[in-house]
């Protein structure tokens, strides 16, 4: 189960036998010189866990047949009991020595899935792939798009989708270190296919494809502009993709397996992919020592969410237990915080009524109304439902807090910013049911302020800065192009000093 302990491992047979890439003993000394090597509780102390396929263990089962499967990999799923067509579809790649029943039994998804009502994909990799059992994130004849392992997990989508009637437009893919390296190369490769995804101590998009490089990565990753990630999954990317998913990020600060610089790498790489800053639109405290960034689109709807994991070491953040946010079982390897999964769930829309779930059937709360702003907050009553023994409450469509009451505080927002919120009353099983009618809260502080002029004025009004003839905006340093009075960009002031390129349309 451990995770990329022998990351990349090069020694891998498979296409008729044939060896590829490096002398399986080398890298299996530079896997244990660096002590990666000790397997999970889930694995066999002879050896990496997945070397096969499994027996299907409880709720998990092995579909055969999904397609020519280059790379050799095999498809197993969990399926809630009578999930409708139009529900959303999770792929989750398993870590190193770790297996598909290793994942399922561990990492807490099945568990969300049978609460929010969504079909799971676990891909599973064996030894004849890779000498640990790790997917091949760092070898662009697996990670590239149409090619090997990727391929394969491709097909897998387009078989569960044909299977359970699953919605193409929800497709969301997640992994863990050597799972998440995949996943992040997946989501550059296949945007066209996934609408999010979830990079659990993992690494960037394109950031190794070398058994060198990937060594590299892991442990000292390479310090790239935002740019210049941004450019390696603009280029694995089909020709002209403008719509992008929406990518959240889990990073322990203990983790020595893979550094948590990587973290930033990543929120660099989607950061500039989605064309934001790399400032935090905001900032919460949530649970199990876990701080949240979040890095908004011009819309106002987070599309990178950083959870980074106080004291966490190298591993998939879970907190076991049957609380409505619990999840997962704890281990090597699944390390006992904060139960990723279901912030990624919400992250992802996937507890919203109308995504694949029920909804419960208590009526929606009626009388939402703001109680009041200030820079950083937003105060909400409504009207008590009568069988209620919670109620959530949804900003900008995602889920931000739990209350008994029949108010609520939301923190940690933005100045002179403008949220919109919708309340849902949950019953005794937990079940939310529909979401009230919104309400908007503007916080108070600075005024949203748009400026259309050349890169040139905007630097002589301290609205941007120019460096090596290229002009960038102040605050959030998005690149605007060159520094001369031709080229003309709009920005928009979101907070003090801190300007975004808003040339698609700033209302003020």
């Amino acid at each position: 189960m451990g995770q990329l302990p022998s990351p990349l491992h090069p020694a891998r047979t498979r296409r008729g036998g044939r060896v590829r890439r490096r002398l399986a003993t080398a890298a299996a000394a530079l896997a244990l010189s660096a002590g990666l090597t000790a397997a999970g509780p889930h694995a066999s102390a002879a050896g990496p866990a997945a070397t096969g396929p499994h027996a299907s263990a409880a709720g998990l089962t092995q579909v055969t047949g999904f397609g020519s499967n280059p790379g050799n990999l095999s498809m197993y799923t969990h399926v809630p009991d009578g999930l409708p067509a139009g529900a959303p579809l999770v792929v989750a790649l398993h870590g190193c020595t770790q297996s598909a029943s290793d994942y399922h039994a561990g990492s807490g998804w099945p568990r969300i899935a049978d609460r929010d009502g969504f079909a799971l994909v676990f891909p599973q990799t064996t030894g004849a792939n890779n000498a640990n059992s790790c997917f091949n994130w760092f070898d662009p004849a697996d990670s590239a798009r149409d090619r090997g392992e990727a391929l394969s997990i491709r097909q897998m989508v387009d078989k569960a989708v044909a299977l359970y009637g699953s919605d193409t437009g929800r497709v969301y893919i997640t992994g863990l270190s050597a799972g998440g390296g995949m996943t992040a190369n997946m989501l550059a490769a296949y945007p066209d296919v996934f609408a999010g995804g979830a990079v659990a101590s993992g690494l960037p998009a394109s950031c190794a494809t070398t058994l060198t490089a990937a060594y590299t990565c892991m442990y000292s990753p390479p310090d790239r502009t935002p740019a210049q990630w941004g450019a390696l999954v603009r280029s694995a990317a089909p020709a002209g993709t403008s719509a992008w998913p929406r990518v959240a990020v889990w990073q322990g600060t203990a983790d020595t397996t893979v550094a948590p610089a990587n973290a930033a790498e990543l929120r660099d790489q989607w950061t500039d992919v989605w064309g934001v800053g790399q400032t935090p639109s905001r900032t919460a405290a949530l649970g199990g020592g876990t701080t949240l960034d979040e890095y908004d689109d011009p819309s106002g709807r987070p599309a990178v969410r950083v959870y980074t994991v106080a004291g966490m070491a190298h591993g998939l953040a879970v907190d076991p237990g049957s609380g409505a946010d619990q999840c997962g079982t704890a281990g090597t390897y699944y390390l006992d915080t904060i139960c990723s999964s279901h912030h990624t769930a919400l992250f992802w829309g996937l507890d919203r009524e109308g995504d694949g779930g029920d909804p419960g059937t208590l009526p929606a709360p009626t009388g939402l109304a703001l109680a009041g702003t200030t820079d950083t907050t937003a105060t909400l009553s409504w009207g008590a439902v009568s069988g209620a023994a919670a109620y959530e409450v949804h900003r900008d469509g995602t889920r931000t807090g739990t209350t008994t009451s029949t108010s609520h505080t939301d923190t940690g927002l933005a100045t002179g910013t403008t949220y919109t919120y919708t309340v849902a009353a949950v019953d005794a099983a937990g079940v939310p049911g529909p979401v009230s009618s919104p309400v908007t809260a503007t916080t108070t502080g600075h005024t949203p302020a748009c400026h259309t002029a050349s890169n040139y004025a905007h630097t002589v009004a301290g609205r941007a800065h120019q460096s090596g003839g290229h002009t960038y905006a102040a605050g959030s340093g998005q690149a605007m192009g060159l520094w001369n009075t031709f080229t003309t960009r709009t920005l928009k002031e979101t907070s003090p000093g801190y300007h975004v390129v808003a040339d698609a349309g700033c209302p003020a």
